[in-house]
């Protein structure tokens, strides 16, 4: 799929049994704002240089690097040399990749989740891996040929992988923890940062103020990202742009579309067009 700048281009799959999804994209200049996935993110850097901010640091991703990115974690995407950059990503559902993960393992520690080490590994083995496990499902392989690359790709993240403490408020950021949650829960209502100021006892500004610093996006992109994630659930589910747009609080489906494509590079109606199921080879 080609973008307005004819040197831009991504190709999307859906796979409807896992929920795992493959990109394979090239950009030059700006590639995507900040926006963060529900999914674990793990990519290799096939070509260019990649360039995004997440953790609070600017990372370049170097031709056969891979990329590892967590549920949540705010990232954008540019091309800062001439050329741009080419790269493939399986985007992999938090059951999917802990189901696996917790197989390998005898025990694994209560109170606990999958995090990644670093945000870039240059460890030749992943890449393999990755490549391996990205394309026998971006091509639709037998799904023996996937699981096995799949596993491949698993056993090669261990290396990257350990068990981090579930994240909990931590001092002084209780309120901005209360908030996010609130936004959860009523994501689908058209609130206002006075309804929540209200909810919590305290003034728009001291909620504003509470929420970047405790998670360095704003109040209002927060909930916006996180109808975002949510719409892209939605679509693959076979629920129109219109009805999304509506659920979802936002004005009407061109508006839903304007976040949409600045944040995944695609339209809601392309990106649901990627996840119509396509028959397995046999």
């Amino acid at each position: 799929m080609r973008h307005e700048n004819s040197k831009n281009w991504l190709n999307l799959k859906h796979d409807p049994m896992t929920g795992v999804e493959t990109l394979h994209a090239h950009f030059e200049g700006h590639a995507y704002d900040s926006h963060w996935h529900e999914t674990y993110v793990i990519g290799l850097t096939e070509s260019g240089v990649q360039q995004f901010d997440c953790r609070h640091k600017t990372h370049n991703s170097l031709e056969g690097e891979c990329f590892l990115l967590e549920p949540g974690e705010v990232h954008n995407g540019r091309a800062p040399c001439e050329g741009g950059f080419t790269y493939r990503t399986l985007y992999i559902p938090q059951d999917c990749l802990r189901t696996q993960i917790s197989s390998l393992y005898e025990q694994k520690p209560d109170q606990f989740e999958l995090s990644f080490n670093n945000t870039l590994c240059a460890d030749k083995r992943l890449a393999a891996a990755t490549s391996s496990a990205f394309l026998s499902k971006h091509l639709n392989d037998p799904k023996i040929v996937q699981e096995g690359c799949f596993d491949h790709m698993v056993h090669a993240l261990t290396q990257h992988l350990n068990w981090r403490q579930k994240k909990q408020a931590e001092n002084g950021h209780h309120l901005a923890y209360r908030i996010r949650d609130y936004f959860h829960d009523h994501m689908e209502e058209d609130i206002l940062l006075q309804d929540v100021a209200r909810e919590f006892g305290y003034d728009r500004y001291q909620i504003n103020r509470a929420f970047k610093n405790a998670f360095h996006i704003s109040p209002h992109i927060y909930l916006i990202q996180l109808r975002l994630a949510r719409a892209r659930t939605l679509l693959s589910q076979g629920l129109s742009a219109s009805d999304v747009a509506h659920q979802l609080c936002f004005s009407d489906q061109s508006h839903l579309g304007r976040w949409f494509k600045r944040a995944y590079r695609l339209t809601p109606a392309a990106y649901q067009k990627c996840c119509t199921p396509v028959p397995d080879k046999v």
